[in-house]
């Protein structure tokens, strides 16, 4: 796969048989992603999957979590502590971007919040476990902490998508994926910029686009059924 600044230096070869816009776009479509995201029905056999483990149990609750704010990224989730929670919204900064967000928490996000009092302490606690032994002044530490909580959720997130007779590939990116395919062209752009906390409404309108299939759907049943 070619990253981006690679596909600069190489766009074109003199010594490539393919023309300059050919050679571009060949690779350039090398890099498009494609976006899929969970439907209505797939994210109701995930709300009501019952033979979990409690590991599993856990790592369906994040990934509802973020699904439930609109896609929220996990290093965003992980570090949700309970001192962001009042007053019936979620208030927080953005990891990314640093913008500042205040959500109403869902009554779906409430269910999994009731299951993590327990262990909350301290207002200041992190409701959720993976960053409550990393080192926060340590940079290296916190993203190593991150990217293995990651790669432990997905693991198990694998195994659920099979136990809920789910096809698609489902890990956290999936999460902001499928609200996204959920949402559709149903709210306005720029609600939908605030829900992804985009800086840009291109950004947004360009995301989006991955979903809405309406008019190619209905340009394509206009010339074939007949």
């Amino acid at each position: 796969m070619y990253s981006a600044h690679q596909i600069k230096k190489e766009i074109y070869k003199p010594t490539s048989s393919l023309s300059f816009f050919d050679y571009a776009k060949e690779h350039l479509e090398a890099l498009q992603a494609e976006k899929t995201g969970l439907n209505q029905q797939e994210i109701k056999a995930l709300e009501t999957i019952e033979n979990l483990s409690s590991v599993e149990r856990h790592s369906l609750n994040i990934w509802l979590y973020s699904f439930y704010f609109a896609g929220m990224r996990i290093s965003d989730v992980l570090f949700t502590r309970w001192s962001q929670i009042y007053d019936g919204r979620l208030h927080y900064r953005m990891g990314k971007n640093k913008k500042l967000l205040s959500l109403k928490i869902p009554s779906k996000a409430a269910k999994i919040l009731e299951e993590y009092v327990a262990v909350r302490f301290h207002d200041d606690d992190f409701i959720f476990p993976e960053m409550r032994k990393a080192n926060l002044s340590d940079a290296k530490d916190v993203y190593n902490k991150i990217k293995t909580a990651a790669r432990k959720i997905n693991g198990n997130l694998k195994q659920i998508a099979l136990k809920a007779g789910i096809r698609k590939k489902i890990t956290m990116h999936i999460a902001r994926h499928s609200f996204g395919n959920i949402a559709g062209d149903a709210i306005h752009p720029l609600m939908l910029q605030k829900l992804y906390r985009h800086s840009d409404l291109k950004t947004t309108l360009n995301y989006q686009a991955n979903f809405i299939h309406k008019e190619a759907d209905t340009a394509l049943d206009s010339v074939i059924n007949f």
